[in-house]
């Protein structure tokens, strides 16, 4: 067997999928994009294992390993894509961009000064103490039995 011809169809699924995932915009056919690229290199490795003649068939052994890999890839990436949908309205690529986690601003007014731990006028939380059992009255807390 030649080993041309299955090496140029590789690069070519490669090459197609590549300009699918720069060129689309849709998540879901960058998806796809993705799967042909993982087509590429899967016949590729399958390709060089049958013309090195290997014994022990590692190539086809890691194409089967990549195509489990590939389906886990798939149905996370589609829950994914399906979540951003529901919540969005859109699958585009250029709108997710939006989600992106910006830290946000203090506002102009806030006093950005280190108290060290001493909040004056604010209220303590009301509740049990260490070691205190919870009360009925949540004004009020009683010791544990058996502690001062």
């Amino acid at each position: 067997m030649h080993l041309v011809y299955p090496v140029v169809l590789a690069v070519l699924l490669f090459c197609v999928g590549l300009y699918g995932v720069l060129a689309r915009r849709n998540a879901v056919l960058v998806l796809m994009a993705v799967e042909l690229m993982l087509a590429g290199v899967m016949l590729n490795l399958v390709a060089f294992d049958v013309w090195l003649r290997d014994a022990l068939h590692s190539g086809q052994v890691f194409t089967l390993f990549l195509i489990a890999v590939a389906a886990a890839e798939v149905g996370v990436g589609l829950a994914i894509v399906l979540l951003v949908y529901r919540g969005r309205g859109t699958s585009s690529v250029d709108r997710l961009r939006a989600l992106r986690d910006t830290p946000a601003a203090p506002p102009a007014d806030a006093d950005t000064g280190d108290t060290g731990g001493v909040t004056e006028g604010v209220p303590r939380p009301i509740g049990a103490g260490a070691g205190a059992a919870p009360s009925a009255d949540p004004t009020r807390s009683t010791p544990a039995p058996g502690r001062p």
